[in-house]
């Protein structure tokens, strides 16, 4: 069965109505629910100054060259503009329990509405992890570019960690999140010119299920934030998970390249021991974190 992706209903729908399938309804739509008149900055925080009651932050002085990450961006914008033949080599097999490839739907919605959006997943770290059946061989430096990355990348993860201790010894998270084994998830989100950008979302609203998520974006603005929203199991409550989602734009591609950072599949997740006591009662439970996974993107209560 042929899998319709956004990218190709998009070049067919630039001056005509959307499907009905990506329409969402008033209380999703971005033309209602945006805040108009405000603008809340991101906050930029050194390494050494975390704040506990930001779960979303720009980094500065992180050590990645501008280089190192306009390739990134270049090696992604060219994989998405190949013909859609090609593109089709790398997705992700029907009924596979993995997320890795090309594809466009992730999670399971409410009322079967569909994001605009097209995407490719894989695993760039560890290297016993690593399907290269999943990276694109065009260009042909996209391996290259992308191992380049993550080298960088799992610099600025160690910095993260240890800012983020909270009181405990300095690699203390670091530690309980399985270290150097940790999985690094690459996502390229492919947002598609849409003629009716008011009506939908590229990504409904959600918290992301990893550590930490780091990420670039182009220059085409579209991530929304709400700054109340759940907390990160781990830290039982310190730095927050916060809701987000994305919005998408009418003449212009939107693309951004988020890394999950996440446990082993059998690591068990939980609050941190040191941080939980008869005044800091543990608000989580300690559970696999596949099991925790699996509620969170098929909607479960976990």
């Amino acid at each position: 069965m042929k899998v319709l992706r956004v990218q190709t209903i998009a070049s067919k729908s630039k001056d005509a109505a959307i499907p009905v399938m990506f329409v969402r309804g008033e209380t999703e739509q971005p033309g209602i629910t945006t805040v108009q008149g405000v603008n809340l900055e991101v906050p930029i925080i050194d390494f050494s100054d975390p704040d506990e009651g930001k779960g979303m932050f720009q980094i500065v002085n992180h050590e990645i060259p501008s280089d190192v990450i306009r390739k990134l961006q270049n090696v992604g914008k060219e994989f998405f503009e190949l013909p859609q033949e090609e593109k089709e080599l790398i997705a992700k097999p029907a009924g596979s329990d993995s997320i890795e490839g090309y594809g466009t739907k992730l999670q399971k919605e409410v009322n079967g509405k569909k994001g605009w959006v097209d995407h490719l997943f894989h695993t760039v770290w560890p290297p016993s992890s690593i399907d290269y059946r999943y990276w694109p061989k065009n260009p042909p430096s996209y391996r290259e570019v992308n191992e380049e990355y993550c080298r960088y990348l799992r610099g600025v993860v160690d910095k993260l960690f240890k800012s983020m201790s909270i009181g405990l010894e300095e690699n203390q998270l670091k530690k309980v999140t399985n270290g150097d084994e940790m999985h690094y998830l690459l996502k390229i989100n492919y947002y598609p010119p849409c003629p009716c950008p008011n009506l939908v979302l590229g990504v409904p609203t959600l918290t992301d299920m990893s550590y930490l998520t780091i990420l670039v974006p182009n220059e085409v603005q579209g991530l929304q934030v709400c700054r109340d929203g759940h907390c990160m199991i781990r830290s039982n409550g310190k730095y927050k998970a916060v809701f987000h989602r994305t919005t998408v734009n009418k003449y212009e591609t939107r693309m951004s390249w988020p890394v999950f950072i996440k446990p082993k599949k059998e690591h068990e997740v939980g609050p941190h021991p040191k941080l939980v006591n008869q005044d800091n009662p543990s608000k989580y439970k300690t559970k696999i974190y596949k099991d925790y996974a699996y509620c969170k993107l098929n909607k479960i209560p976990h």
